[in-house]
């Protein structure tokens, strides 16, 4: 993870330290512009009180064995399909000694109550026992997606070892059936995503391989000051990502060779999918920790051919291969592509990569003001999101360290890592602002975060957050600002022969009179080890004015529908615009 404009980040390093659901609208005390002078914070951390009372354990002994740092991801996604985001969030294990009995990842289901005035109790359930869910493997990630067409999410677990498969079972239960599927994937995986790469109407997974990693090929590394520290990914192999295409059947077939997916490969810490290069058919991202990232064009034909190196998005403007470990891909200049956003190592900068509309990129990271605000951190979950509704998609990452920071060693602190999260907002033109005091205590806390979820929790018109800590404790990160303005909530669901799932990779813009489409996607994937809210939901600002909706559906059909509701949920199902 070799260090990168090192002499402009030398003095700005840290110390320590279902169906259609309305929402009532914004009463008048909640209408004024979100970006005056707000006095709430924009975020509370509600984890604890809401009941998501969880800690990470990444088993660490002292030995610095890698694995211990990278994790945990998390999910949000509604496995009992009442309408509310339920959690599901990783654990690791002891690597030298034996684990206690409960020590496994662990399933929360969201018993959200909405009264008739909008005001709601948030609290959740942990139904782990009940589930079924048996996730007792050195956990790194997860994905969500409907794989059998049934109406009701399935996850895949990434772990450093064989990876697992759950079958929602449509009645609060799951069932592993990593075997009979064929996904088991043997190794060390990260982030994965579900994707309908052929346009079928079936989702596929795409699988992030890191490295060629044991504890018995464990290397001794050293940090800068002589201490013994984590190493580098450069001490070790790379392992090939995998396609598994869905065979219709409960089960996959590993394509990877015969898709060209295996050909070139790095040590993958993040994978987004969207249609780059604006064929309707959906193309794969992979960001690599200290390697060339690549950008794999579909070919329409059940192959694939990276053309990151061609098209700009393999190395920074000045040719580097840095530390990519998040990464999401959204329109925040509205010209209606998908540009590509992605976190990096301390003293790197993160790195925004905006597309021309054909899948040819131009690295903006520091015109746009987020290489250099960046450069104090190691980013890892991030999305593109628009915290306080205003049309605009602002960034926001979560940090920790994965290598020694000196100055907390010096301090004896025993985990020295811990960094702040990050808020970024949108000032429009290509620019952004670090607005991170205005997030609240939660973006004080200085802890190892790793995976973070993005999806609107408690349905009241605005995206929240949940972040997994290394060694700690889950932040429910609450958003207290973006309801205060207005907004369009969408579900993308397929007909009848995709069983009524939410149609990831359907693209939508959100047409109103005078100001700019909005365009926008239904996807799980992106961020970092992590699923997210499957929907949609767009910021409009002040404007009551119902927009018309056009989707792009995975398999090609464009539909439109006339004067949606806002302030509200709606359900679009394909086949059924008049």
């Amino acid at each position: 993870m070799p260090l990168t404009r090192a002499a402009v980040v030398m003095s700005l390093l840290p110390l320590a330290g279902c169906g259609d659901r309305a929402v009532p609208p914004p009463t008048a005390a909640h209408t004024s512009s979100s970006r005056g002078n707000i006095e709430t914070e924009w975020f509370s951390d509600r984890a604890k009180e809401t009941g998501l009372d969880f800690v990470h354990v990444n088993g660490m002994s002292g030995r610095f064995y890698m694995a211990e740092i990278l994790a945990p991801g998390v999910a949000l996604f509604d496995y009992d399909n009442d309408g509310d985001l339920d959690v599901f969030l990783v654990q690791g294990q002891m690597l030298t000694t034996n684990s206690p009995a409960g020590l496994r990842g662990r399933l929360y289901r969201n018993d959200l109550d909405v009264r008739a005035d909008g005001t709601r109790t948030l609290r959740f359930t942990d139904v782990t026992d009940a589930s079924g869910i048996d996730a007792r493997g050195y956990g790194m990630g997860v994905a969500a997606g409907d794989i059998n067409n049934d109406g009701c999410v399935d996850l895949y677990l990434t772990s450093f070892g064989a990876a697992q498969m759950y079958r929602n079972n449509c009645d609060g239960t799951f069932t592993d059936i990593t075997k009979q599927s064929g996904t088991a994937n043997p190794g060390w995986s990260v982030s994965a995503a579900f994707v309908d790469f052929d346009r079928d109407g079936w989702l596929d997974l795409y699988v992030g391989n890191y490295l060629r990693y044991t504890l018995e090929s464990d290397t001794t590394c050293f940090s800068s000051s002589g201490a013994r520290d984590y190493c580098t990914p450069k001490s070790y192999a790379p392992l090939p990502g995998r396609l598994y295409r869905n065979q219709h059947d409960g089960t996959f077939a590993d394509v990877s060779a015969r898709a060209g997916i295996a050909r070139e490969f790095g040590p993958a810490l993040g994978v987004v999918t969207a249609d780059f290069n604006g064929d309707g058919w959906i193309d794969i991202y992979v960001a690599n920790d200290g390697a060339d990232n690549q950008l794999w064009i579909n070919q329409r034909n059940g192959t694939f051919i990276n053309t990151a190196l061609l098209s700009g998005a393999a190395l920074t403007a000045e040719g580097r291969a840095e530390a990519s470990m998040g990464v999401d891909a959204g329109d925040f200049d509205d010209d209606g592509d998908e540009d590509l956003f992605m976190t990096e190592q301390t003293g790197e900068g993160a790195n925004l990569y905006v597309n021309d509309g054909a899948g040819t990129f131009d690295d903006r990271s520091m015109r746009s003001g987020l290489g250099a605000a960046t450069l104090p951190y190691t980013g890892f979950g991030t999305a593109w999101v628009d915290v306080d509704n205003d049309g605009r998609l602002d960034i926001l990452t979560v940090n920790g360290a994965v290598q020694t920071i000196q100055a907390l060693a010096q301090a004896h602190d025993p985990f020295p890592l811990h960094q702040r999260k990050q808020l970024l907002h949108n000032l429009g033109g290509g620019t952004f602002e670090d607005i991170t005091p205005r997030g609240g205590a939660a973006f004080q806390l200085s802890e190892v975060s790793r995976g973070a979820a993005f999806g609107d929790i408690d349905n009241d018109g605005d995206v929240d957050v949940v972040v997994g800590n290394n060694n700690g404790p889950t932040r429910l990160l609450i958003n207290n600002v973006g309801s205060r303005s207005h907004w369009v909530g969408l579900r993308l669901t397929g007909g009848p022969a995709a069983g009524g799932r939410d149609m990831l990779g359907a693209r939508v813009e959100i047409v109103r009179k005078n100001v700019p489409t909005l365009t926008r996607r239904a996807h799980a994937d992106g961020s970092y080890a992590s699923a997210n809210d499957p929907r949609v939901l767009a910021g409009l600002g002040q404007s009551t004015e119902r927009p018309t909706v056009r989707v792009r559906w995975p398999g090609g059909r464009i539909e439109e529908w006339r004067d949606v509701p806002i302030d509200r949920y709606t359900t679009l199902k394909e086949g059924t615009a008049k």
